[in-house]
């Protein structure tokens, strides 16, 4: 049974509610923890020029760099599904970009539903800085 980090889960769970998603109607929170231990927060604003909304993930991420951190410790994401849903691919290499191949990230549902995984269970493999070293 996993049990999903209860204050990642409540920040989440709380964000979820206040995502703009007129048009999917299918709101999504996510909570990232830092090294700090600070928590940063997105949900999924969406845009009638779709696709240019923005996903939780990624707005958890302009909030954990706006406020100034860079690393990801763990990050947790919920939605309203039959199963736990997994980032798409560029909040996966967004993801990848901040945090280690080894940082946890849960992904739950609102009924209670939860799966367990690492960022490199999301995206074997990830583009990094180091497959640019001859650029420099």
């Amino acid at each position: 049974m996993i049990n999903p980090d209860p204050a990642l889960l409540q920040a989440a769970s709380e964000v979820r509610l206040k995502a703009y998603a007129p048009y999917s109607k299918f709101p999504v929170g996510a909570a990232i923890r830092t090294l700090s231990g600070k928590i940063f927060v997105g949900c999924n604003v969406e845009n009638v020029a779709y696709p240019e909304g923005t996903c939780a993930e990624a707005g958890a991420i302009a909030a954990m760099i706006a406020g100034g951190e860079v690393q990801i410790a763990e990050i947790l994401v919920i939605a309203d599904s039959p199963e736990p849903i997994p980032p798409c691919g560029g909040c996966r290499q967004k993801i990848a970009e901040f945090a280690g191949q080894g940082v946890p990230v849960t992904l739950c549902t609102t009924d209670g539903k939860a799966r367990d995984l690492t960022v490199a269970d999301l995206l074997p493999g990830a583009f990094d800085s180091h497959h640019m070293d001859r650029a420099k």
